[in-house]
């Protein structure tokens, strides 16, 4: 087992799937994020911008809940993309409250040379499970996620 915690079977095999979800998700994204420093991109601003090549023009709030950010992480991630002249925010002519972020030219053209690429680093960091596991594993980690909306907000801390 992963943990070294003396608790009942339940705790311990419950922390050592645990620590083995984590150290795998992390090696994961280590492996598939690499190439993302070679274009100056942090991991957040290349999933605003491949929501925005995917999906089209969100809202900060749109691209917070899709990319599991806090609103204010949303407003400098955004504000940096600007700043680099890839993503732009638009107001809306019939509601001047509403602002939507949109690429720009040399965004689109940055999240398309990049995608493929990470396609690739995906596809080969999965390479190690069979298409049956890979299902399972989908499965799995979608009935974990989906289950910690209902349980996500309790904080006991």
């Amino acid at each position: 087992m992963g943990t070294r915690y003396r608790g009942s079977t339940e705790q311990v095999l419950a922390l050592d799937v645990y620590i083995k979800l984590m150290r795998a998700s992390d090696a994961v994204a280590n492996r598939v994020h690499s190439h993302l420093k070679a274009v100056n991109l942090t991991v957040s601003q290349f999933g605003v911008l491949e929501a925005l090549l995917h999906l089209g023009p969100l809202s900060q709030s749109q691209l917070a809940q899709k990319l599991l950010k806090s609103g204010g992480n949303m407003t400098l991630v955004i504000d940096n993309l600007q700043k680099r002249g890839l993503i732009e925010r638009v107001r809306s002519n019939t509601d001047r409250r509403t602002i939507s972020v949109h690429l720009t030219e040399a965004g689109r053209k940055l999240i398309e040379r990049v995608f493929a690429p990470h396609v690739e680093q995906i596809v080969s960091a999965l390479a190690v499970l069979s298409e049956a596991e890979r299902h399972t594993l989908g499965q799995l980690c979608r009935k974990l996620g989906l289950a910690q909306k209902d349980n996500g907000n309790n904080q006991i801390f």
